[in-house]
């Protein structure tokens, strides 16, 4: 199907990468090629591309080492009928990923696996994406391919040495700004709202396991660009009327 054209479906695409936090994770079954499914949580690497952190002793992971060939489902959890959200099967390989950059992101996301990080037997992949079907509702059926979902990197290396600074700063400084962009620019309840990434498109917004994405109103490439747009989005905020 085509999609309407006030839709923009990479767009929705990449809100949804960045915004989940639990997906089912398809993979084959080594030996016999069965599929075999299962629940895992996930994080996003800074061009968007899915991270994983798994344990060997796990039969999804077994399978992604004998083949790495997997799909990841995501979908936006909302209340009612769930089929009516929007979700995207992300197929791709699993690679395994030794980043500073992967752990500190995933641990943003999951603070609770600090637990149990540094066992062993734990290990962090990311998922080089090779298409993405999303299904957004009717006439929103859409495959893509990684360019339309991956943000773009080029030029902006001072942002990423950056980010985890940025990162706390946000959350030392400014946790009562984040609040007016979760409330009044993206229509979310008031809170205890905290940064967990930030990139050239956007800014990602958590409280719990409740992630909203704030998309930039152009590409961000260093630390004083970013500086001017967040000043801006506050500017709009403040002057934004509160959701009712």
């Amino acid at each position: 199907m085509t999609p309407d054209a006030d839709f923009d479906p990479g767009l929705h695409a990449r809100g949804l990468l960045r915004r989940s936090r639990q997906g089912a994770l398809a993979t084959l079954m080594a030996g016999s090629g069965d599929p075999y499914c299962s629940l895992v949580n996930v994080a996003s690497a800074v061009d968007g591309a899915p991270i994983l952190l798994i344990s060997r002793l796990a039969i999804h992971t077994r399978n992604l080492l004998a083949d790495p060939r997997v799909s990841l489902m995501l979908d936006e959890r909302r209340a009612g009928d769930p089929l009516e959200g929007s979700r995207i099967m992300v197929g791709g390989v699993a690679e395994a990923a030794v980043d500073a950059t992967v752990r500190r992101r995933y641990l943003c996301a999951h603070p609770s696996a600090e637990a149990f990080v540094d066992f062993k037997d734990f290990s962090f992949f990311t998922i080089r994406i090779t298409a993405v079907h999303l299904v957004a509702g009717f006439g929103r059926i859409v495959d893509l391919t990684p360019a339309h979902v991956l943000t773009d990197l080029a030029g902006a290396d001072s942002l990423l040495a950056a980010e985890e600074d940025i990162l706390s700063h946000m959350n030392a400084d400014h946790r009562e700004t984040m609040s007016l962009y979760a409330s009044r620019l993206l229509g979310a309840a008031e809170g205890d709202w905290r940064c967990a990434g930030c990139d050239p498109d956007g800014m990602d917004l958590q409280q719990g396991q409740q992630v909203l994405r704030l998309t930039f109103p152009r590409r961000i490439v260093a630390p004083g660009e970013l500086r001017k747009v967040l000043k801006e989005l506050a500017d709009r905020a403040r002057s934004a009327a509160p959701s009712p």
